[in-house]
């Protein structure tokens, strides 16, 4: 039986009330050094799932995979790769919305000095917005957990699709399969039972793994180290669409306020985060980010 990971948070106490007024986001960017926290809400309207919002896939009773459970078991690892296997086309075929390009419209102008993203589908990227940190890691690379190559997910794909050259019709079968924020889509025991793992190219026998920071897993410290020097440096720390519920965004919010950098919290929903919030505006992002950059004038 699967465990569910600790993914949910209730308010305790009496949180600030939200706002509907972007004003002090357009404020904030106009003076320019903000670095901006992204979470699962800015894809949504690309069409990936966040995990806690109205749809979201912990509403689905979706459980993500746990670090723990992949390398601890080889059926694990396969049911992973067989649903990734339908996860990563529609990840690939998923483009930049409206708020994605806003951000990389707000970094091209210098406004925004700093991203980092706790999503691991690239679309901030494929916005055009250049350094961004990926502090959980990206679906588009695959990592051997025995000699450390990295490899691109779609060498991997063309591995997979020869290994399993039955599992096309399976495939055909989910394509209207709902993708899951990690990269995945639900799909029944039975239709995985045959699906065959691969191992790793260049050593031959090494474990592959999406290099992504599973549920359970640390994010690499040199990676939080590169966030906090980020973060350090700003004039405003603005969080976009993340509930923080689990402490890797979570902690940079709690550095800003100590540090006494203000933190904006643009979410549809309450987060762990607000607390330590100068303000938080429920706006829905795609639009609320085209304003922004409408008023700034860039």
């Amino acid at each position: 039986m699967r465990m569910r990971p600790t993914l949910t948070w209730e308010p305790e106490g009496d949180l600030p009330p939200a706002s509907s007024d972007p004003s002090a986001v357009v404020d904030a960017v106009r003076a320019g050094g903000v670095v901006v926290l992204s979470g699962a809400g800015l894809s949504t309207e690309s069409g990936i799932p966040d995990y806690r919002g109205e749809h979201g896939s912990l509403r689905r009773n979706h459980v993500p995979m746990t670090f723990q459970e992949f390398t601890g078991s080889e059926h694990a690892r396969r049911r992973y790769w067989a649903r990734s296997q339908l996860g990563w086309r529609a990840m690939i075929r998923a483009r930049p919305n409206t708020g994605h390009r806003a951000v990389a419209t707000l970094a091209g102008a210098g406004l925004v000095t700093g991203v980092i993203t706790q999503n691991v589908d690239g679309l901030q990227q494929a916005a055009g917005a250049g350094d961004v940190v990926e502090l959980h890691g990206s679906l588009s690379r695959v990592v051997c957990l025995d000699c450390g190559r990295v490899s691109a997910r779609s060498e991997l794909d063309g591995r997979l699709r020869e290994a399993n050259p039955g599992f096309e019709a399976v495939a055909g079968r989910h394509r209207a399969a709902r993708v899951n924020p990690d990269g995945d889509v639900e799909l029944a025991d039975e239709a995985v039972r045959e699906f065959r793992v691969v191992t790793c190219a260049a050593c031959g026998t090494g474990v592959l793994k999406p290099d992504v920071v599973f549920f359970g897993e640390n994010v690499p410290p040199e990676r939080v180290a590169a966030c906090r020097d980020l973060v350090q440096e700003a004039a405003t720390l603005l969080v976009l669409g993340s509930s923080l519920t689990v402490m890797s965004g979570l902690r940079f919010v709690r550095q800003a306020a100590q540090a006494g950098i203000p933190v904006l919290i643009v979410n549809q929903g309450p987060t762990r985060g607000d607390r330590w919030a100068a303000r938080r505006i429920d706006l829905p992002l795609g639009r609320m980010l085209t304003e922004v950059v409408a008023r700034v004038g860039v």
